[in-house]
């Protein structure tokens, strides 16, 4: 396939016989001219739609992206993909993020390789929308700029800014009747703002700040207001710049490095990203080619990258701080002393190029390596008898109290029953929640966002309690909640065979978490133990997810 303006405008009308002229046929029919498809034909993959609104106003920056291209020389053709919001799938697991992710990045395959296109810009915003597109860049390996949405603007509630995640806190206080119900819906319904990324540490900024780092978006794009005039510039640049990078055959894999990759990663570390980024990350790097391990450089890079800013739901500062104070520009080059300055950008110029005139506005928002808000890390690989391949943990979420653990194990099947026992006060202080059979095997890696919150919102569970997964966490992820627990219960991963009562501890500056049970009882119950994916109970495509999926230390993508 051609990258390249020259050999676009060389491609012959008899290159795939009959093919190519029903093609060029049907483009003539629809009112292109014959000078227009010897351009450059760029793909603009939107996942815009009214439901979610992290997405909603993807049309108007479509628009701007298509302005720069033609400018540019290009042809744009708009394409669409799925899109579905995170917080508003109502955590059926029918509908979860994963399957929709694995999904997306298929979508575009056969949208963009089948018609042949020389380039792509791609918009989205949120949790599985973003690392789906990355995927299929990094699958496609062609001219490629990703334009993300921008955060939410603040809400505004009794006259003071609040952030989202400050009214999600309250839901598990409210049902408990522990909250004024005005005040409660007074922030239910003024939290969350127009557009863009919900405004915290959540998936969605996770992933486009990793977008970013790995230089497939434009230097600062990650960190600009969704309503800001200056989003809307972006996408035009992005537009004019696609051509550029398929004039010189610049493509996702030559920016989307195994240096780049781990760029990404130590970025992670940096701002506490959401733990979600375990899997994605290494899904965009393996659909790349890159067969590495990269859970092992999670763990790496958990030790040697210290916490350089503290935002929300773990610290104190929002998005928009963060924007003020530098954004990510004044971020990656406070980083760049561990960082690899020399990868390529979709700029044409190198990460440190980008960087180098970023200003720090605020170091109390933006830290610098030798100040940094802590040397703990913002995301851990814990080990042990429970979970040989590794488990997830964000680390800066954990109250310090909970740092070193050792409980009971109440042990549930399904998210579901974990609710119901919670709702019904049957968790007590101190308890090991078990939640599994959640994982992509099991249940196509179901979120325990919703147990995570409810009981957040019981400060006396909250304080002494575990949570053990080896399903996802939310981008929200707060507690002593771990998550990934792999191999999975469904893969007959030792999660699987815990009992009600069995003693499980946990040390997170060991990243250590262990099963007290003799290893002989463990091999003895890990012989009796059997489950059978229930595929009669759910439609076709996620028995086919089940069927196809790999492992969650290669991302999850299909084998």
């Amino acid at each position: 396939m051609s990258n390249n303006t020259n050999k676009v405008s060389l491609r012959s009308q008899w290159e795939f016989g009959e093919a190519s002229e029903c093609r060029r046929g049907l483009m003539l029919g629809m009112g292109y001219s014959e000078e227009e498809m010897k351009r450059p034909l760029i793909a603009v993959v939107n996942s815009w739609n009214e439901y979610n609104p992290g997405h909603v106003h993807l049309d108007k920056l479509a628009e701007r992206v298509k302005q720069g291209v033609r400018e540019a020389g290009g042809l744009p053709l708009e394409v669409m993909t799925t899109a579905i919001c995170d917080g508003m799938v109502l955590k059926d697991p029918k509908y979860i993020e994963i399957p929709s992710r694995n999904s997306i990045a298929d979508q575009v395959e056969i949208t963009v390789e089948g018609n042949f296109f020389d380039g792509m810009v791609m918009l989205s915003t949120c949790d599985s929308i973003v690392p789906g597109h990355l995927m299929a860049a990094a699958r496609l390996d062609i001219p490629t700029i990703m334009v993300t949405g921008g955060y939410m603007p603040l809400g505004q509630c009794r006259g003071k800014e609040v952030v989202h995640i400050h009214a999600q806190d309250k839901v598990g206080t409210a049902q408990e009747g522990k909250i004024d119900m005005d005040y409660y819906n007074d922030l239910i319904s003024k939290s969350w703002g127009i557009c863009g990324a919900c405004t915290s540490m959540t998936t969605a900024n996770s992933m486009c700040m990793i977008a970013e780092a790995l230089g497939i978006s434009l230097p600062g794009n990650s960190s600009t207001s969704a309503v800001s005039s200056q989003l809307y510039l972006m996408a035009y640049e992005a537009g004019k710049q696609i051509i550029n990078l398929v004039n010189n055959n610049i493509t996702a894999r030559k920016i989307m490095t195994v240096e780049a990759v781990k760029n990404a990663i130590k970025l992670d570390m940096a701002v506490a990203g959401s733990s979600n980024l375990i899997l994605h990350i290494p899904a965009i790097a393996h659909e790349a080619g890159y067969d590495l391990p990269w859970w092992r450089y999670f763990d790496e890079a958990s030790q040697q990258i210290p916490l350089l800013s503290h935002l929300a739901p773990s610290g104190p500062y929002s998005l928009k701080d963060f924007d003020l104070a530098g954004g990510m520009p004044a971020m990656l080059k406070e980083l760049l002393p561990v960082l690899d300055g020399d990868c390529l950008t979709v700029t044409g110029k190198t990460l440190r190029e980008n960087v180098q005139d970023a200003v720090n506005y605020n170091k109390e928002v933006i830290h610098s390596l030798d100040n940094p808000v802590m040397k703990e890390p913002g995301i851990g690989v814990l080990y042990g008898n429970l979970a040989p391949e590794g488990s997830i943990i964000k680390i800066a979420a954990v109250p310090e109290k909970l740092m070193k653990f050792r409980g009971k194990a109440r042990v549930f099947d399904s998210l579901h029953d974990g609710l119901d026992a919670l709702r019904s006060g049957q968790i007590k202080p101190g308890d090991a929640v078990i939640l599994r059979f959640l994982g992509l095997k099991g249940r196509f890696g179901t979120t325990a966002f919703t147990f995570q919150e409810e009981l957040k919102g019981i400060p006396e569970l909250y304080n002494t309690c575990a949570i053990i997964s080896d399903g996802r966490f939310s981008g929200g992820s707060s507690g002593l909640s771990i998550g990934y627990v792999s191999p999975e219960a469904a893969l007959k991963g030792p999660l699987g065979i815990v009992k009600d009562g069995d003693i499980i501890s946990i040390d997170v500056p060991a990243r250590k978490v262990e099963l007290e049970v003799d290893e002989e009882e463990i091999k003895k119950r890990l012989e009796e133990f059997s489950w059978v994916f229930p595929e009669n109970e759910y439609p076709r495509y996620l028995n086919l997810f089940v069927k196809n999926v790999g492992s969650m230390a290669k991302g999850g993508i299909w084998e």
